[in-house]
């Protein structure tokens, strides 16, 4: 009979033990980089003072009701290289410039602000810089920020797109 305490492998070489010491460290692992990630990526979606922004809708919804009350509709064409915006509406008078905020939906560094200048009647002109193609959000306000049209549209402009006021219609159709 041979002595199996004298030929035993020391523990380091058996597979169990590692396999027991490898689920906490994976808990240590995972909790390290976790940690790391919390402490070097931003948390821009989180508002510092989120009355002052509860504030800024309300604000935001009354200029949709004045765009509203004034049955107000701008249409955006390419015509040459460059924006050509009709608007259309119950407007005493047509303001001088127009401003159009192009904001991308991932990409905060692609945003632009176009201004239009009145051309006549209600119509109005800006130059169209070269931007990707995609999908943007836009706001069409008056210089003095007492209205604003807003909707998604999509680039290249080869088909006019229609700002209005109803919800269902800002919406629109990607061109080709």
């Amino acid at each position: 009979m041979i002595n199996t305490a004298l030929h035993s492998k020391p523990w380091y070489r058996e597979p169990w033990p590692w396999f027991l010491i490898s689920l906490p460290a994976t808990a240590v692992i995972a909790g390290v980089t976790t940690v790391w990630i919390a402490a070097t990526s931003a948390d821009g979606l989180v508002v510092g003072d989120y009355y002052k922004a509860g504030l800024a809708i309300n604000q935001t919804l009354a200029r949709d009701d004045a765009a509203r009350a004034l049955a107000l509709a701008a249409t955006l064409k390419n015509e040459d290289g460059a924006l050509t915006l009709t608007l259309a509406g119950r407007m005493k008078a047509y303001p001088e410039q127009l401003t159009l905020t192009m904001a991308h939906p991932t990409r905060q560094g692609l945003d632009q602000t176009l201004v239009f200048s009145h051309a006549g009647g209600g119509h109005y002109r800006a130059a169209l810089p070269a931007m990707p193609a995609g999908k943007w959000h836009v706001q069409l306000a008056d210089a003095a920020s007492t209205w604003r049209l807003s909707g998604v549209l999509y680039t290249p402009f080869s088909q006019p797109v229609t700002l209005t006021t109803d919800a269902e219609s800002t919406v629109q159709s990607k061109g080709d």
